[in-house]
């Protein structure tokens, strides 16, 4: 299924999407980058919703079911269960990457 439409069904995979997470261009250049939406529009879940995207384009990350992405502000919330550390790792890696994550807080993932 993947991980932008399992978290926010509806959304969908802009079509010039690279490889890099990088936030498009806003229409309005007052929009901070943690509301930037896959499109470049205002969107109060743009954040959670590029770092779903960068899971999805990601050939390591798998999409894991018991895991939920959000976001306060520019903090990237993740939440529920992965089966390794590693995996987790290279989750939060992806995660700083995309424009606009200034932390991403774990406190509410167990791994195992």
């Amino acid at each position: 299924m993947g991980w932008l439409s399992r978290l926010f069904p509806g959304s969908k995979k802009p079509e010039a999407s690279a490889s890099t997470p990088a936030a498009p261009a806003p229409a309005d250049a007052s929009v901070p980058a943690a509301k930037v939406g896959l499109n470049g529009e205002f969107d109060e879940s743009g954040l959670a919703k590029r770092v779903a995207l960068a899971f999805d384009e990601d050939p390591d990350l798998d999409d894991i079911d018991t895991l939920w992405v959000a976001q306060l502000s520019s903090k990237v919330v993740l939440k529920g269960k992965v089966p390794t550390q590693a995996a987790l790792d290279k989750m939060v890696s992806v995660a700083m990457g995309v424009n606009g994550a200034t932390e991403v807080d774990t406190s509410a993932v167990t791994v195992g």
